[in-house]
């Protein structure tokens, strides 16, 4: 296992900061990566498409300044999530905003597409395929992809049901390349755990959420630090692909999460509320089972703090527990 240099060479901590649809916008990004994990956001959450070229003119520029300014601790790289299913009619546009940008990391999501992982090589940059399963994981790398995030049980947003457990370790009889795992990560000792697993990296969302810079609003963010694993509900109700959403607010928005219809795959429609007026993201807020971790709203830096300091605790933990011949 290895990750490609010196792309990953400045992270504080083995961790990416997963992109949040409405949520990740510059501020959270910048705020990250100059946290020292890698920032990313959905190149659709800049509307109307022209604000992508100015979000990443703005990214560029400020993490430049950030290292030229601190020399000794310059930012991570960060990255941008393109959602790859024939729905998304800015695809091309969006692709060519980020070649001129020269995007390090490129998250693709919901399609693998050859062409795109090449368009992203031509101007060295790497691409990580989001995956709920080991047959998608074949087709990713098959297809031209650097890496993989398994999106594994527990993870916010579109999410699978697999156990970390198995979902990595299928991967890892086959694929030695980059692997960012996905799944319930809010804390610093759940970043240690999917490296001992077989991961390089941990892959987190729904803790920023809970953060300043976050692009959320209170309600949404209050609900991210009361929430517990049990308050998560696995649905494709709102959007046609199945995803975890907080029980509040499914309950804010009039439903009974548990009693909950099954929507039409085929009609895939991201935020568009699918059979219900409340629109996924909007009205009805997406979150992971990891959030029992998230106990307050703070700055990004404190929250990076925070796991950083948990991370080196259960890394001194391990080391306090070993025996010679275990």
């Amino acid at each position: 296992m290895s990750l490609p240099s010196p792309l990953f060479d400045n992270l504080r901590l083995p961790l990416i900061g997963s992109p949040l649809f409405i949520v990740s916008g510059p501020e959270l990004v910048i705020a990250q990566c100059k946290a020292g994990i890698v920032g990313s956001f959905p190149a659709l959450n800049a509307r109307p498409q022209s604000q992508l070229d100015e979000w990443l003119h703005q990214i560029t520029e400020e993490l430049a300044a950030h290292n030229r300014d601190n020399p000794d601790k310059p930012a991570a790289p960060f990255a941008v999530n393109q959602i790859v299913h024939r729905t998304n009619d800015r695809l091309e546009a969006d692709m060519q905003t980020c070649g001129k940008w020269q995007v390090p990391l490129v998250i693709t999501s919901l399609g693998a597409r050859e062409e795109l992982n090449a368009a992203v090589h031509s101007w060295g940059g790497i691409t990580l395929h989001d995956v709920i399963d080991d047959r998608f994981a074949r087709k990713a790398i098959e297809k031209g992809a650097d890496g993989l995030i398994p999106v594994a049980a527990g993870a916010g947003g579109h999410a699978g049901v697999t156990s970390p457990f198995a979902l990595v370790r299928e991967i890892r009889e086959w694929f030695d390349g980059p692997v960012a795992l996905s799944g319930s990560i809010g804390h610093g000792a759940s970043i240690l755990a999917a490296q001992a697993m077989g991961a390089d990296l941990a892959y987190a969302g729904s803790m920023f959420i809970a953060t300043e810079e976050a692009n959320a609003v209170d309600g949404y963010k209050d609900n991210i630090v009361e929430a517990r694993a049990a308050d998560i509900v696995y649905t494709n109700l709102f959007t046609g692909v199945h995803g975890n959403y907080t029980r509040q607010s499914i309950e804010a928005a009039g439903m009974d999460p548990k009693n909950l219809p099954e929507s039409d795959p085929s009609k895939m429609n991201f935020g568009s509320g699918g059979n219900t007026k409340a629109k996924a993201w909007k009205d009805v807020w997406g979150s992971g089972q990891g959030i029992g971790a998230v106990t307050e709203v703070v700055s990004v830096a404190n929250a990076v703090a925070r796991l950083e300091s948990e991370y080196r605790e259960a890394k001194s933990r391990l080391d306090s527990v070993f025996r010679p011949g275990w």
